[in-house]
């Protein structure tokens, strides 16, 4: 079906569209990055799994990361390649799995070591083994997305490592950004350098984590590439490895939902639409942001703003919380017409749930020639299976 992106009047069901264009852009932005700094950079799956495009991203990249048996299997059997792993706490019941399906392992804490890395080792005699640290510095303001926060469960501070480490620890997974700039890596490592350079030489690998936001508009990409060329110069036997999630999502295409009703109460007029915040949208609920809306303007962050053509957009679930701000439209909204969230492919399509059963949106992929490709539809069985 061929499709306006503009305004995507085709279509009357809500769909989250991937724009192909704007993805290989996102692609070739990253890869360019990698060569030119001499580091590798995989895909986090954490922020986007969409496992149907990944023939277009293995034409970029060669790896991805992991967080759980699941996305683990996901890498190895639909990517195509063993994923570099990590969780805060594996078990006895998928450490076998998770180590088959991996290139790099990290533990979360020296006890998890010591208690798997021997059996995972007879799993796969490839596996390269790493530790989380914690550095004990951030700069994210958001608690709730904080890895290094004071009473965090993640990874090891400098004072409780050996000053010889354990043997068959490679590397170092230090992860502390999210959504930052290279601003922000630079001070970041002066702060790492500090705390980690002494085991540096016991290395062969470090593993800088997620949160490098560098297809951002604002983002200062040669700054980033100067940082890492001259922490190679300090440690050149180190491999670096990034894992950025968002960066290779961002702004690479919107959820499309559609008008069902309007309704009004003390002057305050809600659009109902046919997605949900809590559903289709969780981090507008929990980190909490209000997303860019197509055409509109945001006037009013706890919607309680009237006016002429002036909506709180409200969800067809029956959480009573499930709506967002108040918008100001051009015109009036009429029942059937599209309501166009922008950038909600990273984090918003690994995150959505079935809460209330409602109806699922479909995922599509827009090719450059504005074909769009449905990728995937969700039916009552995908509800009624997971209630089993």
């Amino acid at each position: 079906m061929k499709v306006n992106p503009k305004t995507y009047n085709e279509l009357s069901r809500p769909m989250y569209i991937l724009e192909e264009e704007r993805l290989r852009k996102n692609l070739q932005l990253i890869a360019s990055v990698a060569k030119e700094a001499d580091v590798e950079i995989i895909l986090a799956f954490k922020a986007y799994a969409l496992w149907r495009t990944f023939p277009i991203f293995r034409e970029y990249i060669h790896a991805t990361t992991a967080s759980s048996l699941y996305e683990a299997r996901l890498g190895f059997e639909e990517f195509g390649a063993p994923t570099h792993t990590f969780s805060p706490g594996y078990t006895d019941y998928e450490i076998d799995d998770i180590a088959r399906c991996s290139s790099h392992l990290v533990f979360n804490s020296l006890s998890q070591f010591e208690r798997y890395h021997v059996r995972a080792k007879l799993e796969n005699t490839r596996l390269s083994f790493g530790l989380r640290v914690n550095p004990e510095y951030s700069e994210v303001e958001t608690l709730i997305y904080n890895p290094c926060a004071p009473g965090t469960r993640f990874g090891i501070t400098s004072s409780k490592l050996p000053a010889t480490l354990p043997e068959g620890v490679d590397g170092f997974h230090i992860h502390c950004h999210c959504e930052s700039g290279s601003d922000v890596f630079e001070r970041t490592l002066e702060h790492i350098e500090a705390k980690f350079a002494n085991w540096f030489p016991q290395l062969k690998w470090v593993n800088f984590g997620g949160g490098h936001l560098m297809t951002r508009k604002d983002y200062d990409v040669p700054r980033l590439i100067h940082a890492l060329k001259e922490f190679k110069k300090r440690y050149p036997w180190l491999k670096v490895i990034l894992e950025p999630g968002s960066a290779f999502a961002w702004q690479t295409g919107p959820l499309v939902a559609q008008v069902l009703d309007v309704v009004e109460d003390h002057g305050i007029k809600t659009a109902i639409l046919n997605v949900s915040f809590t559903c289709h949208m969780p981090d507008c609920l929990e980190m909490p942001y209000h997303p860019a809306v197509r055409n509109a303007e945001l006037v009013d962050e706890d919607g309680s703003a009237e006016g002429e053509n002036t909506y709180r957009l409200g969800a067809n679930s029956c959480l009573s919380g499930d709506w967002m701000g108040s918008w100001r439209f051009d015109h009036p909204l009429q029942i059937g017409e599209n309501i166009i969230f922008e950038d909600m492919l990273h984090y918003t399509t690994v995150k959505t749930n079935m809460f209330n059963g409602i109806s699922h949106p479909a995922i599509a992929l827009l090719h450059p020639d504005n074909e769009l490709e449905v990728l995937r539809e969700f039916t009552y069985e995908d509800y009624r299976d997971r209630m089993d």
